[in-house]
């Protein structure tokens, strides 16, 4: 978590939108404005992939997808009321189909970065250009885990700064992603849908990652720790569990979490990113940009996912 400086960010009107995207060992953790008048609910069949898709036949749509489109409508509207922005996409792997808010709002992704950081150093070991010591592995999964800040700041210095994000960015088609503008990780700039085209394609290995590397960063998303180290708020340790672990209370995930003060003139920004279900299904990523204090701003997030898939399930 850090303090980012104020910069505007535009954001699109709400609707709810059905539309198609591309496609080890692994601990379990359980879990805008006024509603607009204008634009209406659309629902769009299907009709390709940007990435491949798990070796299984496609199945049937999943039954928590009836009905979700108009469920993000309501958790965005419901949002809104709260004074909260949001945006979020969710992918079913199997059959391809995208449920999104509609809202595809560029934003930073604070800690969510440490994805990235991770993915290019992983790389790099498995082509032979690093070696990773058994410190570095340490630092590497505490990273991953509790959001460890420091070890970020070591690797990004270590591997070239904003050329990591650029290397990502190029290996998984992220064309929404952006370099920080200062420099400073956390202020690495991209959207909840190329975030979900990350999770997809690593899980499909199209972006490069071998799959035992691969497998590293899921297994430690999947041992996420409830609290994480931050020396920016009282106490020094911010809970991290809203959004997708407390919303999906009932189901097995692996998640990256972001969140810092204060963006745009004093908002609490928040991302809950990651794989939901025993057989990494589904992919969800939501983010929040919410001018109140950082525990009103947690639950509002949490009450959105909860508000898509009641009763904690996929």
């Amino acid at each position: 978590m850090r303090r980012g400086p104020s910069k505007l960010i535009t954001a699109t009107a709400a609707v709810a939108i059905l539309v198609p995207i591309g496609t080890g060992c692994e601990a379990s953790v359980y879990g805008m404005p006024p509603e607009p008048s204008g634009p209406q609910l659309t629902v769009i069949a299907p009709q390709g992939r940007m990435a491949p898709l798990p070796e299984a036949p496609p199945d049937e749509p999943a039954a928590s997808f009836a009905g979700l489109a108009a469920r993000a409508k309501q958790a965005t509207a419901d949002a809104a009321k709260a004074g909260a922005e949001i945006t979020t996409v969710v992918l079913d792997r199997n059959t391809g189909q995208t449920v999104s808010n509609g809202n595809n709002m560029q934003m930073p992704i604070a800690s969510v970065v440490k994805l990235f950081i991770a993915d290019d150093l992983l790389l790099q070991e498995a082509q032979g250009r690093t070696r990773l010591s058994a410190e570095d592995r340490k630092a590497l999964d505490f990273m991953l885990r509790a959001s460890d800040d420091s070890a970020a700041e070591v690797f990004w210095n270590r591997s070239g700064g904003s050329a990591i994000i650029e290397r990502v960015t190029a290996r998984y088609s992220l064309d929404a992603t952006e370099t920080p503008y200062n420099g400073r990780w956390f202020n690495t700039l991209s959207t909840t849908g190329d975030l979900v085209r990350y999770y997809d394609k690593l899980l499909a290995g199209s972006g490069g990652l071998p799959p035992e590397k691969a497998d590293i960063i899921l297994s430690n998303l999947a041992a996420s720790t409830p609290t994480a180290p931050d020396g920016t708020v009282p106490g020094g340790v911010y809970p991290q569990r809203f959004g997708i672990p407390e919303g999906f209370y009932a189901e097995p995930v692996a998640v990256k979490q972001g969140w810092f003060c204060c963006w745009n003139g004093g908002n609490w920004v928040h991302l809950s990113t990651g794989v939901v279900g025993p057989d990494r299904r589904y992919v969800m990523a939501i983010g929040s940009m919410h001018p109140a204090d950082d525990a009103t701003a947690r639950t509002t997030i949490t009450q959105a996912v909860k508000t898509m898939f009641p009763g904690g399930h996929i």
